[in-house]
């Protein structure tokens, strides 16, 4: 005798809304919802299974029996199965049994839409809810500003379990300790945003969280849900945004999961040439499918809603856009017009990028995508993907490219550092050293520079000091800012000991002042994404291997002449073009001894000269320290 009460939170209007792809808040509506109905407590379950056959819900609340609690299939062909379990409460675990018309499969899934899971191994979901006090008013008032195109925008890029670990205990840190540790660290260091590496559930470690079982889940690993909040919040106090790694392009094909959930090809595509990622040996989400484009906008407006997140980061935009993507002649087949395009997911993409920014206009959304695919960062209403930002990862390549050269060979080699810039503001571009760049033989962005011990943390410091000072907003992965010397793993905690050494303390400094200087010169960040915020003074000097730049706001007196040499060798009396007559001071220099530089070529209030030089009629001679950045203003 099934001990189910018949019960719904779906209106006609949800239906039609869900099966027309045009639902954004499932989560208010599937999954599992305490509640007291006829003065009995309990909980409602609602899960999304068209071709089943029938569905229990099984728990602690049953002792796991499918015989207790059999859902209710609604009769309008959603393909929704509903029910209220009397009794089933907050902190008891539970799966869907699912009865498939397909050959009698049976499966137990997690609940798709849970908002807790069981710490891995284990799978379950966990029914929950929290009425966590938000303390966050404050910011969420003025984060349009902070988040705002035209703000400085410096992200420290955290993968929560190895950022730092708890040694005696041999544990991750907790969201609570973390609430402590990392946020103090992040606002001491002067980042304006930190973006977690997916923390949504996620069953395996070595995924380093993008093989999501749990996507409306924070995961267990580091605590509670609520605790999570508190992680937000205490962030969200010292006036730092948070950016989420957010995963649709993919998902694992475990038991327990998303994949043949109601035994046919539901989330997934059921084309294998489309619903199939050879690289990672996951499945790929069904971008044509109302009820799954559905089910993802709905998760990105989640976090953002529930968890009072500041920007998504999507993860592997390019493997969506593209149907040949990491695929052979012959197992892809193209669209409808001939072409490699993948319309069902750009259209997608656009979708969920309107419907983040109409219900989220404070908010970023930055597309991980490494081809010349045309506007990714433009508005939809352009004919643009519609995402805030897209990271530059040709930048990325030809700079550590280039940096990775002996200094001996870089003039032959100019080209590649400056050929960013006939490119740079066709998107709104971020600058990324990711974890991409650190793993799997990459080497750490210390090991990757040339020379002796002294050469190789100049040449870091100049690099960093070279990016913070290129347009676009910045991105740097934990430890590049103290020279990490391993490559990163995921399953140990940073190498901090080594601050104990003045050469990484002083690149800890470098970056720490490159991030107040990146917030405090307008010139730096006003028009970050826009040619008129940049001008080259010279980027023709190959034999020195100097490049010689402007950074400019709307407002003339922000002005920012920045001077690079790209070589072991100072060069005094070096002579630039500049704008106007005028005093200049030394706003930054890479090479001080706070950095554990040689401090010998500070350049201290400089006059300029009536002498005409890179096609200007005034000039200055300046002393350039050796693998080092200078920075000048009137």
């Amino acid at each position: 005798m099934s001990n189910t009460i018949t019960h719904s939170l779906f209106s006609d209007f949800d239906i039609n809304l869900f099966k027309a792809g045009k639902h954004y808040k499932l989560y208010e509506k599937f999954g599992a919802h305490i509640l007291t109905l006829n003065g009995i407590n309990g909980t409602y379950f609602a899960v999304w299974a068209p071709t089943a056959k029938s569905v229990s819900v099984i728990g602690d609340f049953n002792f796991w029996n499918d015989q207790k609690h059999p859902l209710n299939v609604r009769w309008d062909e959603s393909g929704i199965w509903e029910g209220f379990v009397p009794n089933a409460t907050k902190g008891e675990s539970y799966k869907y049994k699912i009865y498939s018309s397909n050959d009698n499969l049976i499966t137990e899934k997690a609940d798709p839409y849970a908002r807790r899971c069981e710490h891995p191994p284990k799978t379950a979901s966990i029914i929950w809810e929290d009425d966590y006090a938000w303390k966050d008013n404050k910011w969420m008032k003025i984060r349009n500003k902070k988040n705002a195109l035209d703000a400085p925008y410096a992200i420290y890029e955290v993968h929560l379990g190895s950022w730092k670990r708890n040694i005696e205990e041999n544990r991750f840190l907790s969201y609570v300790e973390l609430a402590e540790d990392l946020v103090n660290y992040v606002a001491d260091m002067n980042f304006t945003h930190v973006e977690f590496m997916p923390i949504m559930e996620y069953p395996y470690d070595p995924s380093w969280g993008y093989q999501l079982t749990g996507f409306f889940a924070p995961t267990s690993r580091f605590g509670f849900p609520d605790e999570f909040k508190l992680l937000v919040d205490k962030f969200h106090e010292k006036g730092i945004g948070i950016i989420l790694d957010w995963v649709p392009a993919h998902f694992p094909a475990d038991a327990h999961g998303l994949g043949l959930f109601d035994g046919s090809h539901l989330y997934e595509h059921p084309d294998i040439r489309k619903g199939y990622h050879q690289d990672w040996k996951s499945l790929i989400f069904n971008y044509g499918r109302n009820e799954v484009k559905s089910f993802l906008i709905s998760n990105a407006l989640f976090w953002l809603d529930k968890y009072h997140i500041d920007g998504l980061r999507v993860d592997a935009v390019t493997s969506m856009l593209f149907l040949d993507y990491s695929r052979e002649d012959g197992e892809w087949e193209p669209n409808i017009f001939g072409g490699r395009e993948n319309l069902e997911a750009i259209d997608f993409i656009k979708e969920m990028n309107i419907a983040v920014y109409e219900n989220f206009p404070d908010v970023q959304t930055i597309a991980e995508e490494s081809t010349s695919f045309s506007k990714v960062s433009s508005p939809v209403f352009l004919e643009g993907l519609g995402f805030g930002m897209k990271w530059m990862m040709g930048w990325m390549h030809d700079t550590l490219e280039y940096f990775s050269k002996e200094p001996i060979y870089r003039k032959h080699h100019q080209n590649d550092l400056t050929f960013s810039l006939n490119y740079a503001f066709t998107e709104n571009f971020m600058l990324p050293l990711s974890h991409d760049e650190v793993v799997y033989g990459k080497k750490s962005i210390l090991d990757k520079m040339p020379g002796d011990e002294w050469q190789r943390f100049a040449n870091m410091r100049l690099l960093f000091s070279f990016m913070y000072t290129h347009p676009g907003a910045k991105l740097l992965f934990q430890g590049s800012e103290f020279g990490q010397v391993s490559e990163w793993n995921f399953q140990q905690s940073l190498e901090w000991h080594l601050l104990d050494y003045d050469v990484h303390k002083g690149a800890q400094t470098l970056v720490k002042e490159l991030n107040k200087l990146y917030r405090k010169e307008p010139a730096l960040h006003k028009k970050q994404f826009s040619f008129d915020g940049f001008e080259w003074i010279n980027h023709n000097d190959h034999e020195n291997s100097v490049i010689s730049y402007m950074r400019k706001s709307d407002d003339e007196k922000d002005l920012v002449i920045i001077v690079c040499n790209l070589t072991p060798i100072p060069r005094e009396n070096y002579r630039i073009g500049v704008p106007k007559s005028g005093k200049l001071k030394e706003l930054f220099n890479s090479d001080r001894i706070e950095f554990n530089g040689s401090g010998s070529y500070l350049n201290k209030t400089l006059k300029t000269d009536s002498i005409k030089w890179d096609g200007r009629e005034n000039s200055i001679e300046l002393n350039l320290p050796p693998l080092a950045m200078i920075a000048l203003k009137y």
